[in-house]
């Protein structure tokens, strides 16, 4: 039986890596604690990426609590079947959206499905979804380590150039379950871009001034990635503009450009761009470095053949 499963997942995993080889890059946007604003920090990535005109696919994997089509002003909309598949849902013409809040028939019902069901969705979403070309896909996962992030995993080809973006606010109660998220990442194999710090402090919309809110009591995320050896993307404030934001669909960056907020989510991306970059460098050097080594390696045969010629 589980020679069976095993062939199954590898047959299912061929099929989700033929479906979404236009892809260039897969991010991974996941939190330990629920509550520290995950969904959030996807859908202003996403915004961010697409404004900077990327062509970018917003995946919302949060079976049991969809708020995606919210936080990008999509409430209402269907999702349309056509000859190559599912259609997503577009905010514009560079960026599409999938969530199952387009399939509820209440916005309101709750979905009360077990493992294998929502694993069956997670797979749909994958390889019935007719997704095209992307820059970049960002799926947006639930919180904690459970079906959602083994079926993802399972079945996504995590490459070099994609990985994990993890998401906590600074108190030590949403650190301690981020640590059973990088776990799960190391566990798994998925490689971590970077970790965000939200909630960082509360920026007053009238003077600017910041007031933690959540004590970082052990030092925060910053703290906790110099202990793991990974990269600090920043921190993003606790700012009433953000929910603003998300409540209107928008990007906080086109809404409230100037705010401190808006300058961390820039940052955030810019950074997230740069890793990216690097590995694609460090795959160009090693790739160059090989052809340096054949070249040198042709260069001495064709040496050891003149001199045996002359002989």
């Amino acid at each position: 039986a589980s020679g069976e499963g095993k062939s199954l997942i590898d047959e299912s995993k061929s099929e989700v890596s033929e479906k979404l080889k236009n892809i260039k890059h897969k991010i991974l946007v996941l939190s330990g604690k629920g509550g520290v604003g995950k969904s959030t920090v996807s859908s202003q990535i996403a915004f961010y990426l697409a404004s900077l005109g990327k062509e970018v696919g917003l995946l919302d994997i949060d079976i049991c609590g969809p708020s995606i089509p919210r936080m990008l002003g999509l409430e209402g909309n269907e999702v349309h079947q056509s000859n190559s598949g599912w259609s997503p849902v577009y905010v514009n013409e560079n960026l599409a959206v999938m969530s199952i809040g387009f399939l509820l028939p209440n916005a309101d019902d709750a979905v009360i499905w077990r493992g294998p069901r929502k694993n069956g969705l997670i797979k749909q979403f994958l390889t019935d979804v007719d997704w095209g070309t992307l820059d970049y896909l960002v799926i947006d996962t639930p919180p904690g380590t459970s079906d959602e992030h083994i079926s993802i995993v399972q079945y996504l080809d995590i490459s070099a150039n994609d990985g994990a973006v993890i998401v906590t606010t600074p108190q030590e109660v949403a650190l301690s379950d981020v640590r059973k998220e990088i776990s799960f990442c190391m566990k798994t194999k998925v490689g971590i871009l970077g970790v965000v710090e939200n909630m960082s402090g509360f920026v007053c919309p009238h003077c600017s001034n910041c007031t933690d809110i959540f004590n970082a009591t052990t030092g925060g995320a910053k703290a906790m990635c110099e202990k793991y050896n990974l990269q600090h993307l920043g921190k993003i404030p606790l700012d009433p503009r953000v929910g603003a934001s998300s409540d209107k669909g928008t990007s906080i960056v086109e809404l409230f450009p100037d705010s401190p907020a808006s300058a961390a989510y820039k940052d955030v991306v810019n950074l997230i761009l740069k890793a990216v970059k690097d590995d694609n460098m460090e795959l160009e050097k090693k790739a160059t470095s090989t052809k340096k080594e054949d070249g040198i390696k042709e260069e001495v045969a064709q040496k050891k053949d003149a001199i045996v010629e002359e002989k």
